[in-house]
C-alpha cells in the first residue's frame, strides 16, 4: 500500500498535533479537502482514526521520525 505525497504531507501535519483546519491553512486547501485526504488515508491503512493511522504508518515505515516531531523541537 502506498500513500500519495499529499497524503503523507497531511498525515505528517496531523501527527504534529494540528487540526484539519490548521493543516488546510498551511497547505492552502479547504478543510473538506484535508478531511477527504484523511478519509483516504484511513481507508488505505485500514484504520478509523488519527491515532491508529499514526501507529500503522509508523509500523509500515511510511513516516520519517524527524518529520513527526512537534515544530518546537526543530
Amino acid at each position: 500500500m502506498k500513500l500519495t505525497k499529499r497524503e503523507l504531507e497531511i498525515l505528517t501535519h496531523v501527527m504534529q498535533g494540528k487540526q484539519s483546519r490548521e493543516v488546510a491553512d498551511i497547505l492552502f486547501l479547504s478543510k473538506r479537502t484535508v478531511d477527504f485526504h484523511l478519509s483516504n488515508i484511513y481507508t488505505k491503512l485500514d484504520v478509523t482514526n488519527r491515532v491508529q493511522a499514526f501507529h500503522k504508518a509508523s509500523k509500515l515505515g511510511l513516516l520519517v521520525e524527524e518529520t513527526i516531531q512537534p515544530l518546537y523541537y526543530r
